[in-house]
């Protein structure tokens, strides 16, 4: 199965690390990004079936992200991925639409966890 995937995350290292962790035959399918405007930008222009979302980035925060999703009606699974794991974060994540949360750094085995947890692979 091939998935469109969108990463977003300000770090450089934070994408690649994730991008490689991705199932080898999504790898080609993924577009890196380094905010959330430019994460709107691409969901706005492309079609994508799961959006790997960092919380803290600049220009707009992965918070924001969500809000922006909900609000103009865009269809994304959304997987928060941060460092970030205050139930507070979590709960705010899942009332703005997020399936899923992961930790950073990202293993190979916990983000194939999430994904078989949500039949995305």
């Amino acid at each position: 199965m091939t998935v469109s995937v969108l990463i977003c995350d300000d770090s450089n290292i934070a994408r690649k690390q994730l991008r490689k962790a991705l199932p080898e035959q999504w790898k080609e399918s993924a577009l890196l990004v380094n905010n959330g405007e430019e994460a709107l930008e691409a969901l706005q222009m492309g079609n994508f079936d799961l959006l790997f979302l960092d919380l803290t980035m600049p220009v707009m925060d992965g918070f924001q992200v969500l809000e922006n999703i909900k609000e103009q009606g865009i269809k994304i699974k959304t997987i928060v991925v941060s460092a970030d794991l205050q139930i507070e974060a979590r709960n705010k994540v899942a009332e703005d639409g997020a399936i899923d949360f992961i930790r950073k750094p990202v293993s190979t085995s916990a983000l194939t966890d999430v994904l078989n947890t949500h039949g995305l692979l």
